[in-house]
């Protein structure tokens, strides 16, 4: 059984341990940092208020069911975003470990285009090229601005999860092929059955972080018009008309972010270590 070759480097197993220092990652410490900032920021807005203007406190708090409206919308486009591009990427990744050729190079340019394409301009693509409504059927179907940024942000996601699938089928001992092949496997059966299964274990980390990752990206869709949470914080700010309030609001954002954030971080070094290739 014969596995096709190419110059990419291949995902390699994470060392966690040893005496080495974990750098760059978030830690609890970010978090009493940006709650420290808030809470300064926001004393600092009140020193500067009209006396008799409302509390900094009290009015973030009265907008913060409107905020958790965008926040949600946010969340959904990256749960969304995230399985299309899961859905999409892992064929386009297998497509580039393919025996036929064609197929190898032709995902391999999908896969480095999409990997290489700024987010932001892949957004505005999605939504000036994309119709506002389309019929199926005799149905007409809109498709609304969160739906077509959405998309947008689904094709660098499933760039990432290719080279995720082309890394761990790659970082997979030679060995484990070739005692497929001595039992008859055939090559499908061998991915399905032997290779994939293992590859979970390994995609698993980075997938996660790539996750992470697209949660923060999502405010990108504000500049296209799309109302989620950063959208809704500049309307809070200009419906309030109080420059004071402008570095509190979007501490509380970032605060907000990183509180659903930070645990997905966690539980990526738990899962690196526990599934750690030694």
């Amino acid at each position: 059984m014969r596995v096709a070759q190419t110059d990419l480097p291949v995902l390699r197993p994470f060392r966690i341990g040893g005496g080495e220092r974990e750098k760059w990652r978030l830690s609890a410490r970010h978090g009493v940092f940006l709650a420290a900032a808030f809470v300064l920021s926001a004393g600092v807005a009140q020193a500067q208020s009209a006396p008799s203007a409302p509390a900094i406190l009290a009015t973030i708090w009265k907008w913060t069911p409107l905020l958790a409206e965008g926040f949600a919308l946010n969340i959904a486009m990256s749960f969304l975003a995230m399985a299309i591009g899961t859905v999409a990427g892992v064929p386009l990744g297998l497509g580039q470990i393919s025996l036929r050729r064609p197929v190898r190079d032709t995902s391999w340019v999908v896969t480095q285009f999409f990997r290489n394409s700024p987010w932001l301009v892949l957004l505005f693509y999605c939504m000036l090229l994309m119709p506002f409504e389309i019929s199926i059927a005799g149905t007409t179907v809109s498709l609304p601005g969160w739906l077509k940024s959405t998309i947008g942000l689904s094709l660098p996601v499933m760039a990432n999860v290719s080279e995720l699938v082309r890394g761990a089928v790659r970082s997979i001992p030679y060995g484990q092929w070739e005692a497929a092949e001595a039992m008859a496997f055939s090559r499908s059966q061998t991915l399905r059955m032997v290779i994939l299964p293992q590859c979970v274990k390994r995609m698993t980390p980075p997938w996660m972080n790539l996750y992470a990752i697209l949660t923060v990206a999502t405010p990108l869709t504000s500049v296209v018009g799309v109302s989620e949470a950063m959208t809704l914080t500049g309307d809070i700010l200009s419906s309030e008309g109080r420059t004071e309030l402008l570095v509190p609001m979007y501490l509380y954002l970032l605060l907000a972010f990183f509180l659903y954030c930070y645990p997905i971080a966690r539980a990526t070094v738990a899962l690196e270590r526990r599934f750690q290739v030694r």
